[in-house]
């Protein structure tokens, strides 16, 4: 039996996107910056897939720019920003943010730009007042993550879209896990630039999207032939940029069945495993991605008893999980997300995360929760399991 519960890290390429990119790869190639009949057919693939992307959030097409995936899209929210400015100003995130925003934030700090980083609570959310009193006159860009990808918690974004829009910072959210999962209307919602990615949400690997509101000016990260109305030079990937167009409209139309169906699955596991000492649920059980659940192990080490171990145990067992520590140079590190959070440096060793799909089942769920339990009391005997 084979279990997948990894979706936030990558979805399956649904049949219908895979069908697109072979129809492209062999029938439609040519490159859509070209004049003639071949390249106009490629620019329309390219266009239809700007609409079906837009459409998944309510934005207008040439609001759109395609990237290589949610990592780039990030990376020109905030360096397009900063590269406007030729004396450093000053930039506010979340102490939960992806790589992908925390790691280019730091390398504008060596350049002598202002960093705020924004607490959490327990429960990993942002404080609204906190945003309030971090705002300085200098203060350029917002950006907040979604929806957490290590402990699932959504974030108060129209608050915090509001509040940097009153203050007259541009507002950034990385939606790379709720884009297809939430109802998303950027007609409605407070942000300037939101990121997506295309196998998020059952498309290929290597395609993304940043949401540019209407009005908004950005640097370039890539120069040359201006694609992307001059945001992103580069002959477009047309294969999977359609692959990415089919899977966003399949999302959109399912959107309304799908997450509902979701909670259901998610609150079921929590619910399944909440008779298990010394695994604690992480995140907001409320305010909550709907595909996500997740724990930290109370007693966890950094050698036999952590969240790698439950990951390797249960990839025995046929299931597929992941867990939030890192390890570098054979040495386990704690989660900075659970550390951020309030939870000890034992705890933050033991984070786990088990994200459903569109093919995962009620049995699949109550078979995930049957085998942690068995897994867990073989681990640590002294676990009194109910």
């Amino acid at each position: 039996m084979q279990i997948y519960l990894d979706h936030s890290a990558t979805t399956p390429t649904r049949p219908e996107a895979i069908a697109a990119m072979q129809a492209v790869l062999t029938q439609e190639w040519g490159n859509p910056s070209s004049l003639h009949e071949w390249g106009q057919r490629a620019a329309t693939i390219v266009e239809q897939a700007r609409f079906q992307v837009a459409g998944l959030i309510n934005a207008t097409p040439e609001s759109i720019i395609f990237t290589s995936g949610g990592t780039e899209a990030d990376n020109q929210a905030i360096m397009g920003v900063a590269r406007l400015y030729v004396v450093p100003q000053h930039i506010i995130i979340s102490y939960v943010e992806h790589s992908a925003i925390s790691e280019t934030v730091r390398s504008l700090e060596m350049w002598g730009w202002e960093v705020t980083r924004l607490c959490v609570d327990a429960k990993g959310s942002v404080n609204p007042l906190d945003l309030k009193d971090a705002l300085r006159h200098n203060t350029v860009l917002v950006s907040v993550i979604y929806g957490q990808s290590e402990v699932g918690t959504v974030q108060p974004i129209a608050e915090l879209g509001n509040i940097a829009r009153s203050h007259g910072a541009l507002f950034h959210t990385d939606a790379v896990q709720a884009v297809g999962r939430l109802p998303i209307n950027v007609q409605k919602l407070p942000v300037d630039l939101l990121s997506i990615s295309s196998h998020k949400l059952y498309g290929p690997q290597g395609a993304g999207a940043l949401y540019v509101r209407p009005g908004v000016e950005l640097a370039p990260l890539i120069y040359g032939g201006g694609q992307e109305m001059g945001m992103r030079s580069g002959t477009q990937a047309v294969p999977v940029i359609a692959g990415f167009g089919v899977a966003a409209e399949l999302a959109a139309q399912e959107l309304p069945t799908e997450t509902p169906r979701l909670i259901k699955l998610r609150d079921r596991l929590f619910d399944l495993l909440a008779d298990v000492p010394g695994l604690i649920p992480t995140g907001d059980r409320h305010h909550r991605l709907p595909h996500h659940v997740s724990f930290c192990l109370e007693q966890a080490d950094g050698e036999k008893f952590n969240g790698k171990t439950l990951v390797r145990q249960l990839n025995l067992a046929g299931i597929g999980i992941s867990a939030g520590a890192a390890c570098h140079s054979g040495k386990l590190s704690p989660s900075p997300i659970l550390l951020a959070m309030g939870y000890s440096q034992k705890a933050a060793l033991g984070g786990i995360r088990m994200t459903l799909g569109r093919d995962t089942t009620e049995a699949d769920v109550d078979w995930t929760a049957m085998v942690l339990k068995q897994v867990l009391q073989r681990l640590s005997p002294d676990l009194s399991l109910a």
